[in-house]
Formats: C-alpha cells, structure tokens, sequence
C-alpha cells in the first residue's frame, strides 16, 4: 500500500521515522529502527503499563506544535514565554460501528496579550505538519488558554 505524498522534485525528506509493531493496540509493542523508542500497547481503560495510539499522537503532535509556534513567534517577532504549554487531548469516538477521532491542543502562553498569542496558536495550527494531515479530517479546537 502507498500512499501519494505530494512529493515533488524540490521536496527534500528532512527526516524519517521507522517503526516496528506487532500486536497491536491491546498487548502488542513497538520500537523504533534506533531503540530510542521502545514501548508497549494497552487499550484505554485496561490494565497493563503501556500506552495506547492516541496518547502518543497527543504527544507528537503537541510537540510539534510547540516547534511550529516557535517558527511562528520569530516571523511575527512575538517572544515565546518560557512557561509555554500545550495540553493535547485526543478523544477515540464511535459512532454506531464507526471509529472516528477529535482533539483539542490547549495552549498556555502566559504573559501574552491574547492577541498575540491568538495569532501564534492560529499560525501554528497552519504550519504545524500534525495539524495539516489531521485537517478536514479530525474535528480539533484549539484553545488559547
């Protein structure tokens, strides 16, 4: 299976992640290429230490988040606070037999004005790679706490 990834010739792979899972959601496991990844899968509300896709897609995605902001607040020339924060939710929702997502970044730029910091959670979510492949497909709010 390929997906068309809108890859031009001036299109450079800056990096690429490589992961090998088995198992799947409910007991199985997954690493990276590196080992700087390794972890376990327990689906929400089982027992079990490990973790579940839509926690790790709040973390990669809130992380990048905090990257693309920082790109943002150099073009507009806004300081990022030091305390800046992002609280990512990432709901599994199911409707009759379909499984669908939703999410919310709740983004903590203390000190800010609002305006501003509106316009740096606004940029983000336009260039923040996470949020464009989610776009016209996941419903998400972003809340500029």
């Amino acid at each position: 299976m390929s997906a068309n990834l809108n890859v031009n010739q001036a299109t450079r792979v800056l990096y690429t992640a490589r992961v090998h899972t088995t198992g799947g959601r409910d007991g199985g496991a997954s690493y990276s290429d590196d080992r700087r990844l390794e972890i376990s899968h327990t689906s929400p509300g089982k027992p079990g230490n490990g973790t579940n896709p839509e926690q790790l897609f709040a973390a990669g995605w809130s992380a990048c988040f905090e990257g693309a902001m920082g790109i943002a607040a150099r073009k507009l020339k806004i300081p990022l606070p030091p305390d800046l924060a992002i609280d990512a939710e990432v709901n599994l929702n199911l409707a009759g037999d379909q499984y669908f997502l939703s999410a919310r970044l709740n983004v903590s730029l203390p000190g800010l004005p609002r305006a501003d910091a509106e316009a740096l959670a606004s940029a983000a979510h336009q260039t923040c790679p996470y949020s464009k492949a989610i776009r016209n497909n996941v419903d998400v709010v972003i809340n500029v706490l």
